[in-house]
Formats: C-alpha cells, sequence, structure tokens
C-alpha cells in the first residue's frame, strides 16, 4: 500500500492538511463533525496502517488508540476531549503515537469493535468515560491487546484503571461548606449514570455521616435523563447550598437558580467538581475541585506501557488526586 499523506486526506475530505493534523493530533479548531469525517477517511484509506509499519521501524515507538463514547462529546469540546490532547501532547515524550475514535451508540449496542483494533492499527487501548459493561467484556476478550479505562471502573477491572478521587475531592468540597457554616446541604447528580458520580456522592455522605448532618431524599437531584442529557429541576423548597457533581451541572444549576429570581451566592451557594470550563459557556466562577488532567494522561500512559512491557506495576487502580479552588459562587458564612 503507498504511503499516505495527511494532504491525501485533506483532499479527499475537502479541508486544509493543517486542519487534517489537528484533527488526527486532538487539537483545538476542529469541530466533532469534521474530525470524524477525518478520521473515517484516514481509515477508509488506510492511513493508521502506515502509521503502524512507520512505528515499526523505530525502536520503541508504541501505537495506542483512545476511544472515547458519543454519549460524552457535544458541538463544543468536552472535558474528554481535553483529556485526549493531554495524552496527545505527552505521548511523544513516553515514545508513542496515539489516535482517537468516537464509540457511536450504534456501535457501542451491537458489539463492534473499534476500526483500529479490526485493522490492528493500536497496540494497546484506552476507553475514556464509562461505556457498557458487555461492551468492556468484549473488548478484554476481543481486543487481544491491554485496555486501560480512563476516569471510570469497575470492580473487576479496577486494576486496569485511572480516576480522579471523586470520593476524597468530594468529601473536601463537603467539608470546605460545613466549616462556612453550610448543614442544609443537596446534591446534584444521577448516581447511578455513572462511577465517578455515584463516588462523588458517597464522598459527600461521608462528609455530612461524620458531622451527623441529616441528608432529606428530596435533595438529591438527578442531572440528567436516560440519552445522557444535562437536565437540572430545583427543589420545591430550596437548601443553603448545592453540592453539583460536575462544573456543567454547576453552572446549568446557576441559570435555573437565577430564572427563579435566586442569587448566587447571597441567598444559596453553589459548588462544582473539575475545575473545567466548557468552550462557550460563561464563566460562572464556580468554587470547584479541580482534576489534574495532565497528570492523568501520564497515569494513563505509564499503565499502558506498563502493561505493553510486561511490568508487574500496572496491575492496580491508580487515583489521582486534585484540589480545591476558591471563586465566587460560596458566600462567606451560611451563619
Amino acid at each position: 500500500m503507498a504511503k499516505v499523506r495527511m494532504q491525501d486526506i485533506a483532499n479527499q475530505v475537502g479541508v486544509s492538511a493543517v486542519t487534517v493534523h489537528n484533527a488526527l493530533a486532538g487539537r483545538k479548531g476542529v469541530s466533532d463533525e469534521v474530525r470524524e469525517r477525518i478520521l473515517d477517511k484516514a481509515r477508509e484509506m488506510g492511513y493508521f496502517q502506515n502509521q503502524k509499519r512507520a512505528a515499526g521501524k523505530a525502536p520503541g515507538l508504541r501505537s495506542i488508540g483512545i476511544l472515547i463514547s458519543e454519549r460524552y462529546l457535544a458541538d463544543y469540546i468536552t472535558f474528554y476531549w481535553k483529556i485526549y490532547m493531554e495524552i496527545a501532547m505527552a505521548a511523544p515524550e513516553r515514545g508513542c503515537a496515539v489516535m482517537a475514535e468516537v464509540l457511536k451508540h450504534d456501535a457501542e449496542k451491537a458489539g463492534r469493535l473499534p476500526r483500529f483494533v479490526e485493522e490492528g492499527a493500536a497496540e494497546g487501548l484506552i476507553v475514556m468515560g464509562e461505556v457498557d459493561r458487555e461492551y468492556i467484556g468484549l473488548l478484554k476478550s476481543s481486543a487481544k491487546m491491554p485496555v486501560v479505562f480512563l476516569d471510570f471502573y469497575y470492580k473487576d477491572i479496577a486494576q486496569d484503571a485511572v480516576v480522579t478521587d471523586g470520593f476524597y475531592g468530594m468529601y473536601l468540597m463537603a467539608e470546605y461548606l460545613y466549616e462556612r457554616g453550610f448543614r442544609r446541604m443537596a446534591y446534584v447528580g444521577s448516581i447511578h449514570a455513572t462511577s465517578s458520580i455515584m463516588d462523588r456522592y458517597c464522598g459527600f455522605r461521608r462528609c455530612l455521616l461524620e458531622h451527623g448532618v441529616p441528608f432529606r431524599e428530596e435533595w438529591l437531584l438527578e442531572d440528567r435523563d436516560g440519552a445522557g442529557e444535562i437536565i437540572v429541576k430545583l427543589p420545591e423548597e430550596l437548601p443553603e447550598a448545592f453540592v453539583c457533581n460536575c462544573d456543567l451541572v454547576a453552572g446549568r444549576l446557576i441559570d435555573e437558580l437565577e430564572k427563579r429570581g435566586v442569587r448566587v451566592p447571597e441567598d444559596c451557594s453553589v459548588v462544582g467538581f473539575d475545575n473545567y470550563l466548557w468552550p462557550g459557556l460563561p464563566d460562572r466562577g464556580i468554587t470547584t475541585y479541580e482534576v489534574d488532567m495532565k497528570a492523568m494522561a501520564q497515569a494513563a500512559l505509564g499503565k499502558m506501557l506498563a502493561r505493553l512491557e510486561g511490568s508487574d506495576g500496572a496491575g492496580r487502580m491508580e487515583l489521582v488526586s486534585g484540589h480545591i479552588v476558591e471563586k465566587a459562587t460560596v458566600r462567606a458564612s451560611a451563619r
């Protein structure tokens, strides 16, 4: 097969070679729709097979596939694209080349393997964002390569996972509010949607249990529908503070509070998680717990390389700590 250049892909898609380069490298400035067209055309033309052959000529260079579920992508660059870009930037220094693929809903339901797995273009696979347990079973049994799970885990795959310390991080956020006199707190997050939302809820409840603060079940608020779309509905009686499982949800919550005429933080305080501002959304100055995306990217690459090299050090779940970032959505004291 003749060598496929980025310019060849660009000619076929009708974009510039720079756009193709940015799309394949996971960089900003390319819409999700154009990125997917470029990835599809690159696979069709055999670009990744070329890359694998080229990688074989460079001692130690590894080819890593990054799989991102469609449910976590939107018209803007999401949290997971940001982590992917951190991986893409760190990969060359670790002797790796990475490529991204979106796991579409129909492919997940039908149990279709990622194309770079079917085509033999990847030596290892990093899965970002929670996917169906049955699909995970398919990957582990059929992919015939190491699989590392990033930002989620189940008991049977915990040894292959890298996650932020959501339990302790949200415990610290709840403690932060408690120390300022807040007692009547709500949690915003669909706890059965993802393991990370559940972990953060458990950290929140630990704080309340330690201090003997009662929790009202009507203040456990869903934040998404069955399709994963963000929805935020306020309770009839408002708490003193809302603890949100991520900053995107916190921003939507503040929108709903403002519609009701509630001022943040004067009338009600709000905290989030991630410290990630979605492009195009207004900066609400949300007090939050910052996730160290660079450290997560490095940990995922390190675990993958250890797996590929047969190291015993890869067999444990890695927790990546963050820290509280104080901004403008919590008033000084609730008492």
